[in-house]
């Protein structure tokens, strides 16, 4: 380039506005316009169900902090947000897909703007014992706007936050009167958001360490002196105010959400009944898998004393490492078995690409069983475990029960429902709800028993033990979040009343009240199974349409509460003020 030419550019770059340093006053966020996400003849929401999903995943993506108020503020302006625009979407043009759509969207954002406030509410709860957590929250916040940074006043910040932190440490070692008296629950909620604003400060530390100098030699001693500290009141938290040893990974706490939790939930899921209703429907069936485990106990040999025949069904186990040869061929035993008999459509490439992988051992402490999809993941012992745990796995994941329930993590379970929810009405996977995958897989369960897919005694027991489970899986979680219940409790009440092994019990638990799964996840199997059943009952055995049909059907309309799945095969008249009333299990007077 010539002298007069970079004159030239350089008089140009030195006119040109400065970049902008700051990001600027967050735009309330607002939907886009009705005409787009509703086009010209659209009779359904297929259109802005993608608009919604797509902009609920930024929104989780960028307000990531769940214990910020601004993480609150953000989530509650957007569900308010996209509430108002259903509002204004025209019904009467809507097909019953579309209506069964706008109800559903309806349901689910009222539902996501009660958990914004349900949360928002626990977070406020253990405010006190989260001082610290404000200086945290900005300085994660200001990292993410990329505001300027003073390193020395962010060192002396984060100093007093430390301060604020070791006080807290302080107060947590004083004999027990004096400590503060928040639940165990409480203490580890707040041991959790502890954890998270900790991981949240390495983030920022991380960001800035090395890569701005002053920042490095301001921070790097307050910074490791703070993240020790946090762990130490973590630690306190667990030990001193929940009661837990130090070394203790095995006890379970839980945080129970309340009667009014369960029953906006049960709302959402457009379930008439009351919490206490479904636990008494729970027992009811329960009842009835103990009476059929009689009647397979006496062929076994035992009489009444089916606990016995669990006993001798849990040594039909395979050695260690023939147990994926033997789901494989329960896989396909199952696929045949529905085929044969016409019950449903298999796309042959769904039939033969399944997969099978081993459950590591970590997974197995919540998991102990199989998890489903398109790779089924198997649980069975591996030689790190103790000679114990050995046994229990195997015991556990014995030859009948694994039959009764390969089928229902890959076909017609699990595996075929990822491959349609892939292919027809993939905007409705917004509406995912465990009544609809969970209990279509349970429901499996329920029609090949009636169509005598046990061969023998023993297959029974291993098929009821899995209903039983399942029956027992609402007692314990609708008794533990209404507080009837402990956890230890539900872990006892799996061991006696079903027959569970200690740990696949606990491990059982810890996955219902740990995992960070709803608190009807548990219930949903054989409640969601319940309702499949009833809607089987009404449309295939009246003859109004054939297996082969009614389940084609069900898997192209892809996620819906069971309720609406209902109205769709039946063409209901669905009015905009819809409150379901469907009693799929008749009167229930707990």
């Amino acid at each position: 380039m010539c002298l007069a030419a970079l004159l030239l550019a350089t008089a140009a770059l030195a006119q040109s506005p400065p970049l902008p340093t700051r990001r600027p006053a967050a735009t309330p966020y607002a939907p886009p316009p009705l005409a787009e996400l509703l086009p010209n003849g659209a009779t359904d929401l297929s259109h802005l169900l993608r608009h919604y999903t797509a902009d609920e995943t930024t929104l989780r993506r960028f307000y990531s902090l769940t214990v910020s108020p601004a993480t609150f503020a953000a989530q509650e302006q957007f569900y308010s947000a996209w509430r108002r625009a259903l509002d204004q979407v025209p019904f009467d043009p809507l097909s019953i897909h579309g209506r069964a759509e706008y109800l559903t969207l309806r349901l689910q954002l009222d539902q996501r703007l009660q958990l914004v406030n349900e949360r928002r509410a626990r977070i406020a709860a253990i405010a006190p014992l989260l001082p610290f957590a404000a200086t945290i929250i900005d300085l994660r916040e200001a990292r993410e706007r990329v505001d300027p940074l003073d390193p020395r006043a962010a060192a002396g910040r984060i100093a007093q936050a430390n301060k604020q932190a070791r006080e807290m440490i302080q107060w947590l070692s004083k004999p027990k009167p004096e400590r503060p008296q928040s639940t165990a629950s409480e203490a580890l909620r707040a041991a959790a958001a502890t954890a998270e604003l900790q991981r949240a400060l390495k983030g920022w530390h991380d960001f800035y360490n090395e890569y701005d100098p002053l920042f490095t030699w301001w921070l790097a001693e307050p910074y490791k002196t703070f993240d020790a500290t946090l762990s130490r009141y973590r630690e306190l938290l667990r030990e001193n105010v929940a009661g837990l040893a130090k070394d203790d990974n095995e006890t379970i706490v839980g945080d129970p959400v309340g009667r009014d939790a369960l029953t906006a939930a049960l709302r959402a899921e457009m379930i008439p009944y009351s919490p206490e209703q479904i636990l008494a429907i729970g027992q009811r069936e329960f009842a009835w898998c103990e009476a059929e485990m009689k009647k397979a106990s006496r062929e076994l040999g035992f009489g009444d004393d089916w606990k016995r025949a669990i006993e001798l069904v849990k040594t039909r186990h395979v050695d260690p490492g023939e147990q994926p040869t033997l789901i494989l061929g329960l896989g396909l035993e199952a696929i045949d078995f529905v085929t044969s008999r016409n019950l449903l459509t298999i796309p042959s490439n769904l039939r033969d690409e399944w997969r099978i992988g081993m459950m590591s051992p970590e997974r197995q402490r919540v998991n102990p069983f199989f998890t489903g999809g398109s790779l089924i993941s198997v649980s069975f012992p591996t030689a790190a475990m103790t000679h114990e745990q050995k046994l229990m796995s195997m015991r556990g994941n014995n030859i009948p029960f694994a039959r009764a329930t390969v089928f229902h993590e890959v076909v017609p379970g699990h595996n075929l429902q990822f491959f349609m929810m892939e292919r027809y009405r993939p905007w409705r996977n917004a509406f995912w709800t465990p009544f609809w995958m969970e209990g279509w897989a349970l429901y499996w369960e329920m029609l090949l028993w009636d169509l005598n897919f046990p061969r023998n005694a023993e297959d029974k027991v291993g098929a009821l033990f899995w209903r039983m489970h399942r029956a027992a899986r609402i007692v314990f979680s609708l008794s533990f979040h209404l507080g009837r219940m402990t956890a230890q409790q539900c872990v006892d009440y799996l061991v006696n009343e079903v027959g569970h092994e200690r740990d696949n019990a606990a491990a059982e638990v810890r996955r219902s009240f740990e995992s960070g799964d709803a608190p009807l996840y548990q219930a949903a199997y054989m409640l969601g199974g319940l309702q499949f059943r009833a809607l089987h009952r009404d449309l295939v055995q009246s003859g109004k349409l054939s297996n082969r049909e009614f389940h084609d059907t069900i898997l192209r309309l892809n996620v819906l509460p069971v309720d609406m799945i209902r109205a769709t095969l039946t063409n209901s008249t669905l009015p905009r003020n819809y409150t379901s009333n469907w009693q799929f299990y008749g009167d229930i007077n707990p």
